[in-house]
């Protein structure tokens, strides 16, 4: 079985109609047989763009306030945030310094999960990126 973990952009991606996800990402998320976990940090990181104003998607907005309703009904596992995931984070040697993206680096890396991501700088961290 494998195991991915979502960027939260992937996530945002796979609940917006927007088709930005690439075929390779839409098919891990799509293939039932895979494990897909979705880290504490992208609702964090979510709900402060919402506030911001710089996620303005009505199909994301409205998962936000049932956001375990959304997890289940995907078949995606929440990732909570462990003690070590923070200490990995802070250290992680990259020039990154987004606190939610650096999470997210340490929770695929501890876990050994390949992260679909677009994001390149995940590969600098050692990450199993895929998209």
């Amino acid at each position: 079985m494998n195991q991915f973990l979502l960027d939260t952009h992937a996530l945002i991606w796979w609940l917006s109609p927007a088709e930005r996800l690439s075929q390779t990402a839409r098919t891990i998320i799509e293939n039932k047989d895979n494990t897909i976990f979705v880290s504490s940090v992208s609702g964090w990181e979510m709900t402060i763009k919402r506030r911001a104003g710089k996620l303005a998607i009505p199909a994301v907005l409205r998962v936000l306030d049932n956001y375990q309703t959304m997890l289940d009904d995907n078949g995606f596992i929440a990732l909570p945030i462990e003690i070590e995931d923070g200490l990995l984070a802070g250290n992680l040697d990259i020039p990154h310094r987004d606190p939610f993206d650096r999470m997210l680096f340490a929770q695929a890396l501890r876990r050994d999960l390949g992260l679909v991501s677009i994001d390149g700088i995940a590969d600098q961290a050692g990450c199993r990126r895929i998209w």
